[in-house]
């Protein structure tokens, strides 16, 4: 594959091309001749600079640029898609952190790269609280599931999809993701942030970076900017400079925290199927999306879990208006009607009158015996008596309370797998087809920094992979037609 642009700090760039040239002549690319690098100049002075003989020679030489703010999903997948589609175009991708932070911890640790069970276009634009409008066109008919899966088993990475529709690694470990993608991706440039941007008279950019170890500003004039920062604040500054609006951030995909200490007693106890309904003062209607069907987990804080996580996903705005205080009313046998409930109930009674309530329950509602004894101390009731002594209207109690069960949300906990923010650029101000800003051209967004986000699932990857594949498609058929108009130019005034 073809080198990539390498950035070099500018008091040993001369020197360290010099050498490098030396040493590996076919193997090192030169320094980028795009960079402008200085201590203490203001951005008028390096828009100066950028016109100087460095961006005469860039321009003769037919070579373009760009610049992605951002080393996460989204903009490592675009960077390669686009040098694999533009091979001299010059690629740097800065990240003030560390490069794919966020596919090395996902998942817990094993890096859940899509879902398997949505791969139709519309079905999967639903899993898209913010962006499932949107979504629904071409958006995942131009790069979905399918189309991650085989470019990852092309180079190297076996995936396996589990009963729940998750994607992961065979190796169960994110490193096999994040390598692949690296490995790609060989230079970038890490340690740095954008922290302005503007635009010359010319249409070039101006990118401000900053590094973080050093007292160094550069001035780097690019061709093209692609925003892939996701919920960083870096990334909406950027965006607001070159002319866009920002849907304020909220948190996405948290754990719900329940007043009730005494379920803390009941930590790590699963639930494969339930059913919960979220209420939210000052929201009359009823929302469908906040109700979700799913597996549930109860926490050392509250619940969790895929059915938890669905609600606060399609409820972040509102949970957030709410300063996440509401009600939870959770079915634990969903599939099983109250009134056949209370006949199970009964008919185990007479079945198992000489046993004790705390050793046998009735088997086909699933439940785990913690819980069990847990809802007969929430009944006031003796597990030592017999269920010949258990009255009738106390096991009325108990179907009512396995299905509409209230829990006092009080706060949000945290989700580690995946952090996810509902906000960003909006939607409206992109051109999906392309993921081209209709702001400002050559600007381009990618991930989780537009206001898209998903549930649980793969869904946030699928969106950053996507996006990437989208975006770093048009810069590189952009930068392969210019460079070839520029090349049939030279060839036409040659032979005049």
């Amino acid at each position: 594959m073809p080198q990539w642009a390498w950035c070099l700090q500018p008091t040993l760039a001369a020197a360290a091309a010099a050498a490098a040239r030396r040493a590996t002549p076919a193997a090192i690319c030169k320094r980028n001749r795009f960079s402008s690098s200085h201590s203490s100049l203001d951005p008028t002075a390096s828009v100066c600079a950028s016109t100087s003989a460095r961006d005469l020679q860039q321009e003769e030489d037919g070579e373009q640029s760009l610049v992605v703010v951002g080393g996460g999903a989204a903009g490592v997948y675009a960077s390669i898609r686009a040098k694999a589609l533009a091979p001299h175009l010059n690629v740097v991708v800065i990240e003030k952190g560390r490069f794919l932070s966020k596919v090395k911890i996902s998942g817990g640790g094993r890096c859940n790269v899509t879902n398997g069970h949505h791969l139709e276009p519309m079905g999967l634009a639903r899993n898209y609280p913010r962006g499932n409008k949107e979504l629904r066109g071409s958006f995942f008919a131009t790069h979905g599931p399918q189309d991650t899966m085989r470019w990852f088993i092309d180079h190297g990475v076996e995936l396996k999809t589990e009963d729940d529709g998750r994607v992961f690694p065979v190796s169960d470990n994110s490193a096999s993701v994040v390598d692949c993608l690296l490995n790609e991706a060989r230079r970038l440039g890490a340690g740095k942030s954008v922290s302005s941007a503007s635009v010359t008279e010319h249409g070039k950019f101006v990118l401000k970076v900053e590094k973080r170890t050093a007292d160094l500003v550069d001035f780097i004039n690019t061709n093209y900017v692609l925003v892939a920062t996701g919920s960083s604040q870096q990334g909406y500054a950027i965006a607001t400079q070159l002319g866009h609006s920002i849907i304020a951030p909220v948190p996405s995909l948290f754990t719900f925290k329940i007043a009730d200490k005494q379920l803390a007693d009941l930590s790590g106890v699963t639930f494969p199927r339930t059913k919960a309904k979220l209420k939210l003062d000052g929201i009359q209607k009823s929302v469908a999306e906040l109700t979700q069907t799913g597996p549930m987990l109860v926490t050392h804080w509250g619940l969790s879990g895929p059915v938890v996580l669905r609600l606060s996903a399609w409820g972040a705005r509102e949970l957030h208006r709410c300063n996440y205080q509401g009600t939870l009313m959770v079915d634990f046998i969903p599939d099983i009607h109250i009134e056949d409930v209370k006949h199970i109930l009964f008919q185990h009674k007479d079945q198992h009158a000489k046993h004790k309530v705390n050793n046998t329950f009735p088997m086909e509602f699933g439940l785990v015996k913690r819980f069990w004894k847990f809802l007969l101390q929430k009944e006031s009731l003796d597990g030592d008596m017999h269920w010949a002594s258990m009255p009738n209207n106390h096991l009325n109690a108990i179907a009512l309370r396995l299905k509409q069960w209230t829990f006092e949300v009080v706060g949000k906990g945290q989700f580690k797998d995946e952090f996810v923010t509902a906000g960003g650029v909006p939607v409206s101000e992109i051109s999906l087809g392309t993921m081209e800003s209709k702001k400002q051209p050559n600007l381009f967004f990618a991930g989780e920094v537009l206001n898209v986000d998903g549930v649980t699932g793969g869904f946030n990857f699928q969106n950053a992979w996507t996006g990437g594949y989208i975006a770093g498609t048009s810069i590189g058929t952009l930068a392969s037609t210019s460079s070839n108009l520029k090349h049939q130019s030279c060839l036409q005034l040659e032979g005049s």
